[in-house]
């Protein structure tokens, strides 16, 4: 066993599991609203836009753009150490919303605001897909 610490893992919830199923199938799944056809991330009992309980998982493009980023060159959890320096970034999807993400794949330097990306798929040795994004 190493003696690397391990990384804090989401864990999914009744409500998030179809958005981390999708991840393992190597596909972004968002709700969509039924009622008002807006698209809906985090994972939520209702839409945000009109409160319908209404909402169907929908496998999405997994495309969009940096909206904003920032490199993080201080881990703060010791198991981020080898990682530094990484890019932190909010992605705007085509289909509207933002997702919390990293942008692998190109130096931390590379990174711009609007810069095209898509989605990776980042399967730790857990089981669990990490959404991330790379230069589209």
């Amino acid at each position: 066993m190493s003696d690397q610490p391990r990384k804090p893992l989401p864990r999914p919830s009744p409500l998030s599991q179809p958005f981390w199923d999708g991840l393992g199938a190597g596909e972004l799944r968002l709700q969509r609203c039924d009622s008002c056809d807006t698209y809906v991330f985090y994972p939520r009992p209702y839409c945000p836009h009109c409160l319908s309980e209404a909402l169907t998982w929908k496998a999405v493009s997994g495309r969009g753009r940096v909206y904003t980023y920032t490199v993080i060159r201080r881990a703060m959890h010791p198991a981020f150490q080898p990682d530094v320096p990484y890019v932190f970034a909010i992605v705007e999807l085509e289909e509207g919303p933002r997702v919390e993400t990293n942008v692998v794949g190109c130096a931390p330097e590379d990174v711009r605001v609007e810069m095209p990306v898509k989605a990776v798929y980042d399967m730790t040795t857990a089981g669990i897909a990490l959404l991330k994004f790379e230069p589209a």
